[in-house]
């Protein structure tokens, strides 16, 4: 990195996936022929910097590479083309399914990321009990990951990356999980944690609101693409705008549909 105060520097990245078409199990049997295979671009060549102590916001319709993005950033996809480089920072990433052994404890899950995040067992067995205290978990925590709820599994998450702080803490969509007292309770934490400048943190949610109280800058995805990128207050109303539009030209389409189908129905 040429700049010293840029933490996360991503460079014309590319991320594809690849899909066997589906087919039917007579069809499998007697085809000679191989499987077809779809390559499907979930990232187009996308360019963006973070600096240090940066809160950013990646929003965008289902489908538009939010979570691919994070991802990558995290070092759980490799890039097809083009660069994440994160320096020597220390990362962590909060999301729904991501990095926990579901057959062990959520004990032993504690001490397994944070030892994946570069921390020693003596630094996780002093922070051990903060971070069953934070999630609410009690006994819960000895039993196996995969008798959680989503809720259970997301505030194990949250706790996991608050309490062991690392450079850059990347989240996706955990904060709009859980009960209320929670939600709460994570805002409450996050705004704590971004505080600190020399936090850098990139938050992936649904929720503009969210967006809008604890980010600084918002980069807009679509597609694929980068569509927008700047500060929150110029970013979220254009999202918002082309967001009303996309779905009122939904409704108008399916609406002329059914005119469509009522005109053909008259005519016969």
């Amino acid at each position: 990195m040429a700049d010293n105060n840029v933490v996360i520097e991503v460079k014309d990245l590319h991320i594809r996936y690849k899909t066997v078409r589906a087919k039917s199990i007579k069809k499998s049997l007697f085809s000679l022929k191989k499987s077809q295979i779809d390559e499907f671009e979930a990232v187009k060549g996308i360019s963006f910097n973070v600096e240090k102590g940066e809160i950013v916001g990646l929003i965008g319709k289902n489908g538009s590479g939010k979570s691919t993005t994070l991802r990558s950033i995290a070092g759980i996809f490799s890039p097809d083309e083009g660069s994440i480089d994160i320096g020597d920072h220390t990362i962590s990433l909060m999301a729904i399914g991501v990095g926990f052994n579901k057959e062990l404890s959520g004990k032993d899950n504690i001490y397994l990321a944070g030892l994946l995040l570069g921390f020693t067992e003596e630094q996780i067995r002093a922070k051990y009990k903060e971070i069953v205290k934070f999630s609410e978990l009690g006994k819960f925590i000895h039993s196996p990951v995969r008798t959680y709820s989503s809720g259970m599994y997301s505030k194990l998450a949250f706790s996991i990356t608050a309490i062991l702080e690392t450079d850059i803490i990347l989240i996706d969509e955990v904060l709009s999980v859980g009960d209320m007292k929670f939600k709460k309770k994570s805002l409450k934490k996050m705004k704590e944690l971004i505080s600190d400048s020399n936090r850098t943190v990139m938050i992936v949610s649904h929720s503009t609101e969210t967006i809008r109280k604890l980010c600084t800058r918002v980069i807009w995805l679509h597609e694929g693409n980068l569509k927008m990128d700047g500060p929150t207050d110029e970013v979220l109303p254009a999202y918002k705008e082309f967001m009303s539009t996309s779905e009122t030209s939904k409704k108008k389409a399916k609406k002329a549909k059914k005119e469509e189908k009522l005109l053909q129905y008259l005519d016969e």
